[in-house]
């Protein structure tokens, strides 16, 4: 079994689900089953699966999840973008997110990419 925590990828996404969260707290309340909770649900879902993954025996299956978590954080970053969008994001704090965000699918994305090419 992989040790999840010394994913660089888990890591950072841990760190934006924890973003996302901060975020979100400030979107309007008629919001909170909308977009609030599909961008807390997707935030959760890349650290998440990324911590399933590990767990698998096989590298088909661990593969599997870390594809499921990266399509996860494609969608948070387009609702992190319609969010801004719609004027619901501190500023400051989209930056931050936004940042994360793309750092962890660098990340996700490299590490997928090693596991493809041994």
């Amino acid at each position: 079994m992989r040790d999840h925590t010394k994913l660089r990828a888990f890591v950072l996404a841990d760190e934006l689900a924890i973003y996302i969260y901060t975020l979100t707290q400030k979107f309007p309340k008629d919001e909170m089953y909308g977009i609030t909770s599909q961008m807390r649900r997707a935030a959760v879902s890349v650290p998440s699966n990324i911590v399933e993954g590990c767990t698998r025996q096989g590298e088909v299956e661990y593969l599997r999840f870390l594809e499921i978590a990266f399509g996860s954080l494609r969608e948070l970053h387009y609702q992190l973008s319609l969010a801004q969008r719609l004027g619901y994001c501190d500023p400051a704090l989209f930056l931050l997110c936004d940042a994360k965000s793309e750092e962890s699918e660098k990340v996700l994305a490299a590490l997928i990419r090693s596991i493809r090419t041994s």
